[in-house]
């Protein structure tokens, strides 16, 4: 059986009170999803994340709140993060602040991929969530948009919006708190989950910061930080993978050359994790294929293009492969599935 990724219960921090306030019995709730109201009392104590993902899903469903996940976002705080927050309000801007949350992101939350990537003047922070399983995570998703996004006005200003945020899945019956909280830009039914800001604001002084104290707060913090996940390697060459398929040269040997090493190392890596590079690669294309088939306003060409093909008709064939039937009727059975309104 594979490990199910952890949360610290942090992360359902007012989540009581929350549902409390909407009349719905959180004891009765957490019971459903294996979790106890008690286990809430330690904020440093870990529980399984798709429970928690869960619990999420089946709270919005009782309070008949589509923005459960948002309203929780609204109640968190830097403390939340554990340990590692006492040095993110140390370092000197916004950019280093948040390199230091992904990077150790599985210290507070396992579940969660972040990527941060900058392109013509725009800072992109990705979210994903990784349950090891197929579930919905609407509101544990928007819990994360809206903390980062909360992260990164703490930062910069409490005015400060973002150019735009975009959602995975479709648009709620009532997006009011969204657009309160998000601002103007928001969109649903995009490619992926996550925020795009000017680049520039990365380079934000960090107000918070005392510049005396960051050296003692990076001792402490060196001296807690867990060590390295053993999938590492393999989450470095998806990662690489999904930012050389749109060049047109991801290879092994080119992803060996980002990672300073040579291919036999990374075959002997992804060996001891269970994985090939064309797995890697298979799985990456197929993740991606699905997100943007779904989104009309791609191309099939472009989209064959992004996924690294040399031609439409070799990611036509490919994609008929992996999921039974063409991208032009998958994209027209997708739509049908998820109709106005739903995600």
């Amino acid at each position: 059986m594979p490990v199910r990724p952890l949360v610290r219960t942090a992360a359902l921090n007012g989540y009581v009170e929350l549902s409390r306030s909407l009349g719905v019995d959180p004891h009765a709730l957490m019971k459903r999803v294996g979790l106890d109201t008690a286990d809430l009392a330690v904020q440093d104590r870990w529980i399984s994340g798709p429970a928690a993902v869960r619990l999420l899903e089946l709270s919005a469903s009782a309070s008949h709140r589509d923005d459960f996940g948002l309203r929780m976002a609204e109640l968190r705080r830097f403390s939340n993060l554990g340990p590692i927050s006492l040095v993110v309000r140390e370092e000197p801007d916004v950019r280093s602040a948040l390199g230091l949350l992904i990077r150790h992101e599985h210290m507070y939350n396992e579940l969660l991929h972040t990527r941060l990537s900058e392109r013509n003047g725009l800072a992109t922070l990705k979210v994903d969530l990784r349950l090891g399983e197929t579930a919905p995570a609407r509101q544990a998703t928007e819990l994360v948009v809206g903390a980062f996004t909360r992260i990164l006005r703490g930062f910069l200003d409490t005015r400060w919006q973002p150019l735009s945020v975009w959602f995975a899945h479709g648009a709620p019956a009532d997006s009011g708190r969204h657009r309160r909280l998000f601002g103007p830009g928001l969109e649903f039914a995009r490619e992926f989950n996550g925020v795009v800001f000017y680049a520039d604001d990365l380079d934000a002084p960090n107000a918070m910061a005392d510049p005396q104290l960051r050296n003692y707060a990076r001792q402490y913090f060196d001296a807690i930080a867990a060590t390295p996940r053993d999938t590492s390697v393999a989450d470095r060459v998806r990662e690489l993978i999904e930012a050389l398929l749109p060049t047109g040269r991801c290879s092994i040997e080119q992803v060996a050359r980002s990672l300073g090493v040579d291919r036999r190392t990374v075959h002997r890596h992804l060996t001891h994790s269970g994985e090939t590079f064309s797995s890697l690669l298979n799985a990456t294309r197929m993740r991606l294929a699905e997100q943007f088939v779904a989104n009309p306003r791609r191309s099939l060409t472009e989209i064959s293009d992004l996924l690294g093909f040399s031609s439409l008709s070799a990611f036509s064939r490919w994609f008929r492969e992996q999921f039974g039937c063409s991208p032009r009727d998958w994209r027209k059975d997708k739509g049908r599935e998820q109709g106005p309104g739903r995600g």
